[in-house]
């Protein structure tokens, strides 16, 4: 219980990062964009209110999963948002999905973990890992991958739910209630924790293969000290980068570990990259893109301050982030000039964006699912 009240006191601690209706600064009003690109929606439904909870959609092959609080999990087709089936699961649900060709995964707030059929939506099998879940279950080497609030990481056994292996690491006092993701690539499954720490470990067997420094904790108080991986690592070509509160961006040697460069960049939300640039909206609302062979800075465009900006999603030429009133921004990869917007249901858009065959996809935090293309 004291490990609970502990982790909540970062909730309005951090409220006036993010402006709004608890006094802190202010979302920064949009101006009009002198020469705006068109930003459609192909098409839009509805799966569920997020509550106060934090859901990210999955695409898998040509399907789209999505889940919601009161249990509620969808499959769509990706191309026109077609419902092919709706499960009400009895749980209350905790975080996004995670897919595959085969198996749907969710969990809960208090630690059960559920595996669908991805056909039918049928219920194969329901676990339960050690504490509650704020990230989206990850489905990698025949393994259910899920990372519950108390710093462990389970691989349950993707056909019956058996416990394969687990991992463990100490929690801090004082952390951010806040999804910090896994990603799975190439026999290795990265994750961050609090206390600036990034992991890899083998997928087959869980050992660890080593461990890194993202950011140190700085500061004479606990709150000071909080310095949390958030997000998923992004991962691309030989590096694997993360970003923490109250710390840094880093990108690292994947196989190895090695520090290849480091930002003193705070984020809330985690780091995204592609072919030649590294992304990530800092908690005052700024979206910095780093030169991904030496962090090197190329632009910071600070017009959607206090805007709460989810994590970024590269897109080619342009880069999608969502906000605090629905709003979803694109932005020049190449200058961080403001390109195109386009309103949803008016509720935040605290996940990343996922990318579609075509477009790419948003989940609002009062269930509404909006396809757009440029």
């Amino acid at each position: 219980m004291a490990r609970r009240a502990a982790l909540a006191l970062l909730v309005p601690a951090l409220a006036g990062c993010f402006g709004g209706s608890s006094g802190g600064p202010q979302p920064a009003a949009l101006e009009p964009l002198a020469q705006p690109q068109a930003l459609r929606v192909l098409w839009s439904t509805h799966v569920g209110s997020g509550g106060a909870f934090e859901f990210s959609p999955a695409l898998a092959g040509d399907a789209l999963y999505a889940a919601a609080r009161d249990g509620a999990v969808v499959r769509l087709d990706a191309a026109d948002g077609r419902e092919r089936w709706r499960v009400a699961l009895d749980a209350r649900l905790s975080g996004g999905v995670g897919a595959d060709a085969a198996t749907v995964a969710v969990a809960s707030d208090d630690g059960a973990v559920f595996a669908l059929d991805a056909l039918t939506g049928k219920q194969r099998w329901r676990a339960r890992v050690s504490s509650e879940v704020l990230a989206a279950p990850r489905l990698a080497a025949g393994l259910v991958l899920v990372k519950s609030a108390d710093s462990r990481i389970h691989a349950l056994d993707a056909a019956d739910g058996k416990r394969r292996w687990a991992y463990q690491r100490a929690p801090a006092a004082l952390r951010l209630r806040a999804p910090q993701g896994m990603t799975p690539h190439e026999g290795l499954l990265y994750a961050g924790f609090s206390g600036g720490k990034l992991v890899a470990l083998a997928l087959d067997g869980g050992t660890l293969r080593w461990e890194a420094s993202v950011a140190d904790p700085k500061g004479t108080t606990e709150l000071e000290r909080v310095t949390d991986v958030v997000g998923e690592p992004a991962l691309v070509g030989r590096e694997a980068c993360a970003a923490a509160f109250q710390g840094r961006v880093a990108c690292f040697d994947a196989q190895t570990g090695s520090l290849l460069w480091a930002r003193e960049i705070s984020s809330v939300t985690g780091v995204s990259a592609d072919a030649r640039y590294a992304y990530a909206s800092d908690e005052r609302g700024a979206l910095h893109a780093l030169d991904r062979t030496n962090g090197r800075s190329l632009w910071k465009q600070d017009r959607l301050a206090h805007r709460q900006l989810s994590r970024p999603l590269p897109l080619g030429a342009r880069i999608a982030v969502g906000d605090l009133e629905g709003i979803v921004h694109l932005l020049a990869r190449d200058s961080g000039a403001l390109v195109a917007r386009a309103s949803t249901d008016g509720s935040p858009v605290r996940a990343a964006p996922i990318a579609l065959p075509r477009g790419f996809l948003v989940q609002t935090q009062a269930g509404g699912l909006f396809a757009l293309s440029p």
